[in-house]
Parts: C-alpha cells; structure tokens; sequence
C-alpha cells in the first residue's frame, strides 16, 4: 500500500461517521445506505488525487459527499418510493430512550426533505455556522442563512405533523 493510499484510509476512517450520517439523512433503506456509502468512498478515492489542500479535508469531504448523495438520488429515481415514510414509529416501545426517539423522528422527518434541503440541515447539525454552510454549499452566507431558516421552519412543520412535539 503506497503513502497516498495509507493516508487516505486514515483520513476517511476518522470521518466516516459523517460519512455514515450522510447516507442515513439521504436514504431510509438499510442497503441503499450502504450503497450510498460506498459510492461516496468511491468518489471521495476518485477525487483524492485532485485535493490540493486549499481547504481543510473535513470541507473537501463534505462537499464531494454531499454532492455524490445528491447525483446518487438523481441518478436512480426508483429510490424514491422506498424513502417514502411507511412505518410509524411506536412511542410505546420501551427501549427508545427520548433522545433516541427524537433522533428517529428527526431522521423520518428529513426523509420528506429535497436533497438541498437534507445538505443544510446535515451542515447545521454538524454544528457549522452559516459562512461554513454558506462555503460547503456554494451558495452566500446570506442565501445559507435564508435557506436555513426555510429549511428548518420545514421540517418543524413535518415533525409536527408526525404528531411529535420536541
């Protein structure tokens, strides 16, 4: 295994939970997650070689992970019925903690979301402000701050309408 290989797969085992994050907010299915997120390591080694380091990798690695979950919806529109919400989550269930619950919630919640939508609010939870967003998207930090606040009246909107108030 060369330099650039074993630096790689240091790189990407210390960000592959954001990587795993990604893949759940953007597909519900077990497999689809997977494939997803194999796909962007795929695009991530693919891309490696071109990452000259103006940015830090943390910023490279969302952008191209984002855009590979983007492009991966895109490119195969029968994923849609299966991110459709169709089980409910039984509240009952003595074994979610309301932490996780809300978590579970969350994650359906952002299921109903357009893949634009999903990116911003991945960013937010990540804990990044709005110039971050505003650089991980391409977009100003004015059009961020504004598509933020969309974003997030949005998916109140749905998790209300889920019956669940956190």
């Amino acid at each position: 295994m060369g330099l650039k290989e074993k630096e790689f797969l240091e790189k990407i085992e210390k960000h592959k939970g954001m990587i795993f994050k990604i893949s759940k907010m953007y597909l519900e299915n077990q497999e689809d997650r997977e494939d997803l997120f194999q796909e962007i390591i795929l695009q991530l080694w693919k891309s490696y070689q071109a990452f000259e380091g103006k940015s830090q990798f943390s910023t490279w690695l969302y952008r191209v992970s984002l855009n590979t979950a983007i492009t991966f919806l895109k490119r195969d529109k029968k994923r849609t019925d299966k991110n459709e919400l169709h089980e409910n989550i039984d509240i009952e269930d003595e074994q979610n903690t309301d932490k996780e619950l809300q978590t579970e919630f969350l994650y359906k919640a952002v299921q109903e979301l357009n893949p634009i939508e999903k990116a911003l609010i991945f960013l937010f939870l990540e804990g990044q402000n709005h110039k971050q967003i505003s650089e991980n998207m391409g977009i100003t930090e004015v059009n961020a701050r504004v598509k933020l606040n969309r974003t997030k009246e949005k998916l109140q909107q749905i998790i209300k309408n889920y019956g669940y108030e956190f």
